[in-house]
């Protein structure tokens, strides 16, 4: 049996120090004066949208302004980071689909939908309607617009309430990864450059397959199927 030395009491992960070595307690680093006003800028945009109800994009925007011509050395490149495509993209697609509810064509399709003899088909197109305008606009502002539409097909007798705006916000709502919406432009903004044109690709496939196969299963499921 061999003898157990000094040694093999202590662990490998263990380090020897020599006498007289201390260990410097770690430090952390303090902002700068653009990290801090960057932060102070953060809290503001957000005090200023929610608590005082100001436009938050013309807020974001003086504060970007005013932090740039403050610290122009740091700040200078920050608009070249900038997605521009991306913004144009989506502020191209939210103008036309404004264009679009201030026209009423939207509560048009809806209302000549709801007008279809048989309710279970009339569930189904408004449904589709649902998931094809949410992949451009606002889930939200969509499905203001469409679920007193579902009345008229409720009151048949036909059709569950819950199960119909069940259908139609899960329809809606696959599809908020396009990348005409405000939830795929992030992403793709937020991508390296190179990288943009297969995420791009790749989330215009998933929403044209949602947008295919939202409506058709939530309509079957929850609609067509009169469990709900």
């Amino acid at each position: 049996m061999r003898p157990r030395t000094p040694d093999a009491d202590r662990s490998p992960l263990r380090t020897h120090r020599g006498p007289g070595t201390a260990t410097a307690p770690p430090t952390t680093p303090r902002p700068t004066l653009a990290q801090g006003s960057t932060l102070a800028g953060l809290a503001l945009l957000v005090v200023g949208a929610i608590g005082l109800g100001i436009d938050i994009g013309f807020l974001a925007l003086t504060i970007a302004v005013v932090l740039t011509l403050a610290f122009p050395a740091s700040s200078g490149g920050a608009l070249g980071d900038v997605s521009w495509g991306i913004v144009l993209l989506l502020s191209g697609v939210l103008t036309y689909v404004g264009v679009l509810q201030r026209n009423g064509t939207i509560e048009w399709a809806g209302a000549s939908v709801a007008a279809v003899g048989a309710p279970v088909v009339a569930a189904l197109l408004i449904c589709v309607i649902g998931a094809v305008v949410s992949a451009f606009a606002s889930t939200t502002g969509l499905l203001a617009a469409l679920v007193p539409m579902t009345v008229p097909l409720v009151a048949s007798g036909s059709i569950s309430a819950v199960g119909l705006v069940a259908a139609l916000a899960i329809s809606s709502s696959l599809v908020d990864v396009s990348p005409f919406s405000t939830g795929g432009a992030i992403a793709m903004a937020n991508a390296d450059a190179a990288e943009r044109r297969t995420i791009y690709r790749g989330l215009l496939v998933f929403a044209g397959s949602v947008t295919v196969a939202g409506p058709l299963v939530s309509w079957a499921v929850l609609v067509a199927s009169g469990g709900f």
